[in-house]
């Protein structure tokens, strides 16, 4: 069983990707720490804790950075993709449930040194608490086994702008630090998630499951999935981006691997394109293919199995 940290900036694909990975006996979810991204950090945490009130599970969140690495800013919010309020405006009510003092820097930071060369990272927001915590603890880097990142577009194009993936475009800075650490790092972009689809048939057995979870996820999605069909004619279903990266995490076989060094424009109209080269150090991980029918199968039976 793998020790796992997901770093998310919960909007309806985090919250796919927080299920999945709570109903996977492969996966131990030590912590969830929340950042800036598809929503503010504080509506990340808010949204977070929802999602493990809908599971019944306790996991401890810690939110982490509202802004970026090297600017202090947020450019820019996913509210037409994610809903107001980032889970389609499904949530109804506040969670219960509370924080974890501190901040997600901490938090990873004590957890890797505890656990040294047991804990995987799993990223699927912007990668600003994790370029933070290798600037204030570098040691980080030969203690870690294992990084995986929801981000980049490195063979296609982006979905924010034409260059560039919405997670890395949030914060190029941060992204140019992890990419360039050395950390043993697989990415996993839209080469690869815009080939996972969820089709709007698994929204009615979520809801014929009956289960809390399944039917607050059913509820987000529909948001979600109108974006996908308004901006997409005819695509059939919504991008499984998140949930992917948890499912590299369980079965790397999902995907087609290959080494390249990977570098981030950081400046100018192609700030957050992510370039992919054969030469060069360090070399990460980057998906190239996927085996999408056995991990949608993989993913729905997790869900509501």
């Amino acid at each position: 069983m793998k020790k796992v940290i997901l770093d998310v900036d919960t909007g309806v694909d985090d919250a796919m990707a927080i299920a999945y990975a709570a109903h996977s006996p492969e996966l131990e979810l030590i912590g969830l720490t929340t950042c800036f991204g598809n929503i503010t950090a504080p509506e990340a945490t808010r949204n977070t804790l929802a999602v493990v009130e809908s599971l019944g599970k306790d996991i401890p969140v810690i939110e982490g950075a509202k802004e970026t690495l090297r600017r202090g800013e947020k450019k820019q919010y996913s509210r037409h993709v994610h809903g107001e309020d980032g889970l389609g405006n499904a949530l109804k009510a506040e969670p219960a449930g509370r924080p974890q003092p501190g901040h997600a820097v901490d938090f990873i930071i004590e957890q890797v040194k505890r656990y040294p060369n047991e804990v995987t990272i799993i990223s699927v927001g912007p990668l600003t608490n994790l370029a933070l915590a290798l600037e204030k603890a570098p040691e980080l880097v030969s203690l870690i086994p294992e990084v995986i990142v929801m981000g980049g577009a490195v063979t296609v194009p982006g979905n924010v702008t034409p260059y560039g993936e919405a997670n890395i475009v949030a914060d190029p800075e941060a992204a140019a630090v992890v990419f360039g650490s050395g950390l043993p790092l697989t990415l996993v972009g839209l080469d690869v998630t815009m080939q996972t689809l969820l089709p709007r048939t698994l929204l009615d057995d979520w809801r014929a499951s009956g289960r809390r979870d399944a039917l607050f996820l059913a509820e987000m999605t529909e948001f979600y999935m109108e974006f996908y069909e308004s901006c997409y004619p005819g695509i059939g279903g919504c991008g499984l981006h998140d949930p992917l990266a948890v499912g590299v995490a369980i079965d790397p076989s999902l995907v087609k691997i290959e080494p390249m060094r990977v570098t981030v424009v950081t400046e100018g109209e192609e700030a957050g394109r992510t370039v992919g080269s054969p030469e060069g150090a360090p070399k990460i991980g980057v998906c190239t293919g996927v085996d999408a029918e056995r991990f949608l199968r993989h993913f729905a039976g997790r869900i509501v199995g």
